[in-house]
C-alpha cells in the first residue's frame, strides 16, 4: 500500500505556517493563542444564525464582554442579531482589524478594551514585576486609531468604560483602569461617541463581582448585560448612524 502522506503535506503547509507564525504574535499580548483563560472567565459566546430582517449588533469586548453577551442577546432577541467580534490588547485589534470586524453590516457597535492593555505581563504569564501591555499613551493612541476605523463602518458606536479591577487581582494594579477611562473619555469626547459606563454599573453592587478577580458571578454577568442591551437599543432608535 503506497502512503499517500507525502502528497498531503504540500497542501496543508500554508495552513501549518501561518498557525505557527502566529502563535507567538498572539501570545506575546496575552490573549488569544497561547494564553490560557484567566480564572473566573466567561466562556466564548456560541456563534448565532442571523434572523432575517434584524438589525446587526457587534460587540468588541474581553471575557467581561463574553459574560455579558448572552444576557444582551437574550434581552435583545427578536430586536437585533447580537454577535460577538472577540477583544484583547488595543494592539492586538489593531493588527487583526478585519477578523474582528467581520464581514457583516453592524447598526450599533458596543465596544471596550482596556483590561488587556493595563495588565502587567511577561514570558505568557501574569507578573507585576513586569511592564504593563501599553503604557495609558500607548492606549489612548490605540484607541483613537480603532476609532477612527470604527468610524469608517457607518454603524452607531457605543463605548463601554473598562470595569473595576479590585485589590489582588492578578497581574493588575487596582485602580489602574480609572486612569485609562479616564484616557479612554478623552477619546470618546473628541470623536462624540455615548460612553455606557460599565465601571459604574459595577460598582453599584460590588458584591456581584468576584472576589479578587476582574471577573462576574454570573448574576454580575446579567446585571452588565442589562446595561448593554439598555444603550444598544436607545441607539437602535436613532435612524441615522453617528457620523
Amino acid at each position: 500500500m503506497t502512503s499517500t502522506f507525502p502528497l498531503r503535506l504540500p497542501a496543508i503547509m500554508p495552513q501549518l505556517a501561518g498557525i505557527l507564525f502566529a502563535l507567538p504574535f498572539s501570545a506575546s499580548f496575552g490573549f488569544g493563542q497561547g494564553a490560557k483563560p484567566e480564572q473566573g472567565a466567561a466562556p466564548m459566546p456560541p456563534a448565532i444564525t442571523d434572523q432575517s430582517g434584524l438589525p446587526g449588533v457587534l460587540l468588541i469586548g474581553d471575557s467581561i464582554c463574553q459574560g455579558y453577551t448572552p444576557a444582551v442577546r437574550k434581552l435583545l432577541q427578536g430586536q437585533a442579531n447580537v454577535h460577538y467580534g472577540g477583544g484583547g490588547p488595543t494592539a492586538k485589534s489593531l493588527a487583526e482589524y478585519d477578523a474582528l470586524i467581520g464581514g457583516g453590516k453592524w447598526a450599533v457597535i458596543h465596544f471596550n478594551w482596556g483590561l488587556h492593555d493595563l495588565k502587567h505581563w511577561k514570558d505568557g504569564q501574569m507578573d507585576l514585576s513586569a511592564p504593563q501591555v501599553a503604557t495609558v499613551d500607548v492606549y489612548e493612541k490605540n484607541l483613537r486609531e480603532l476609532i477612527g476605523r470604527l468610524q469608517k463602518t457607518g454603524a452607531r458606536l457605543v463605548w463601554a468604560s473598562t470595569t473595576p479591577v479590585p485589590k489582588g487581582a492578578n497581574g493588575r494594579v487596582a485602580g489602574d483602569e480609572v486612569i485609562y477611562n479616564a484616557a479612554a473619555a478623552r477619546v470618546m469626547a473628541d470623536a462624540g461617541i455615548p460612553i455606557n459606563d460599565l465601571h459604574a454599573a459595577a460598582m453599584e453592587k460590588p458584591e456581584l463581582q468576584r472576589v479578587e478577580n476582574v471577573h462576574f458571578t454570573d448574576e454580575g454577568s446579567a446585571h452588565l448585560g442589562e446595561k448593554v442591551a439598555a444603550a444598544i437599543k436607545e441607539q437602535l432608535a436613532v435612524s441615522e448612524p453617528v457620523q
